[in-house]
């Protein structure tokens, strides 16, 4: 049995076929506005840096100076939840040590909460367009 979509593109790993992409929204504490520039270039690269280490692949990343867009492609065998804080926790860390303003201005860089919605619903181009679009907000 073989198993076909035009749209989709499915990955194998531990004996499993998949295609788990999911929508990630999280932002800085108290929404402050500070993911500008060269802040948001930092935390794009970091984001990026770390795909292979926790298992996820960035499909789209939008960094708005108040809030995050990921579109990811996760593993099964990892949790929405578990990736989001790893990201959160790795790029808090060297943020809050490579500009030290941001240690100045908040007690945490990331509120505790995050918006994870499968792609499911929509076509995965929606999606992105969505994203790419919140570059003209």
């Amino acid at each position: 049995m073989e198993i076909k979509s035009p749209n989709k593109i499915y990955k194998r790993k531990y004996n499993l076929v998949f295609s788990c992409q999911y929508h990630i929204i999280f932002t800085p504490k108290y929404r402050r506005r500070v993911l500008t520039p060269p802040i948001d270039t930092r935390l794009k690269q970091l984001i990026l840096e770390k795909q292979t280490d926790y298992g996820y692949e960035v499909i789209e990343l939008e960094v708005m100076p108040d809030h995050v867009h990921l579109l990811l492609d996760i593993c099964p065998i990892y949790s929405p939840k578990q990736i989001v804080a790893q990201i959160k926790g790795y790029t808090a860390r060297i943020l809050r040590s490579e500009f030290p303003e941001l240690a100045t201005k908040l007690p945490n860089l990331w509120t505790r909460s995050a918006f994870v919605s499968t792609v499911g619903a929509v076509t995965l181009d929606v999606v992105k367009q969505y994203i790419e679009d919140q570059r003209g907000v």
